[in-house]
């Protein structure tokens, strides 16, 4: 019998897939990278494939803004229709940070720069109570200075006090923060900016790993509760 496949739309290559790549595994898919750019580059002349061939699709971060045209120009319209068609086709997608942004943005909402960074282990409110198991059960990471703005038919699932961080409209949904991070995967992000860029963010890379061994300890088995509850209840809606 053939595997499920997904999509796994990676922006760039120190962006992998991480815990949700294994869980996905586990969950008897296999992986499909798309890795948009290369190395040192913004622009990319990737071809994005029909999303009606996979049977989920998942859009990950970026260092990027959903809105910066100027820079990802070559390729941002080309994925936002891909997600826009793949919405319509009622095709499973789960986005995460930029790719949250990015799915919002494809069902018709709005990407922004928010006020502020948030960098760090937060908790979030959680607005729809079926989610409060999900989402609301400990600090999640997270590595954003974006913020999307959902159409005027979705209602977020969990927020904080300057961004929506979490939304599900049919078979889509997309969360704000980072659950398929690793200490691994944080500190390969952590080792590129220097001590002033966290100063200003009003952390540091040491207090980033920290938060795995407080806050975090048991991210891992938060996370596979997030996307289970994804494929199970969302990608079968």
């Amino acid at each position: 019998m053939p595997s499920k496949r997904a999509l796994i739309v990676q922006h760039e290559h120190d962006g992998p897939a991480g815990l949700l790549g294994e869980h996905l595994v586990a969950r008897g898919f296999e992986l499909h990278v798309l890795q948009v750019m290369a190395a040192g580059s913004s622009h990319s002349d990737i071809v994005f494939p029909d999303p009606t061939t996979f049977d989920v699709i998942a859009p990950l971060g970026s260092v990027h803004g959903v809105y910066d045209d100027h820079v990802i120009g070559s390729w941002i319209g080309r994925e936002l229709a891909m997600l826009c068609a793949a919405h319509e086709a009622g095709v499973p997608t789960f986005g995460i940070c930029f790719g949250a942004q990015a799915t919002a943005a494809a069902i018709g909402g709005h990407v922004e720069r928010a006020p502020a960074w948030e960098v760090g282990w937060y908790a979030y409110d959680t607005v729809d109570p079926s989610v409060a198991d999900v989402i609301g059960t400990g600090a999640w990471f997270t590595w954003h200075g974006d913020r999307f703005r959902l159409p005027s038919d979705v209602s977020p699932l969990a927020t904080t006090s300057m961004c929506n961080q979490a939304f599900r409209t049919g078979r889509s949904a997309g969360v704000q923060f980072h659950p398929e991070v690793t200490p691994a995967i944080v500190e390969a992000w952590a080792s590129k900016c220097p001590p002033e860029y966290f100063a200003a963010k009003g952390t540091s890379a040491a207090e980033l790993m920290r938060g795995f061994d407080s806050v975090g300890v048991d991210v891992a088995k938060r996370a596979s509760v997030l996307f289970d509850w994804f494929l199970d209840e969302v990608a079968t809606a």
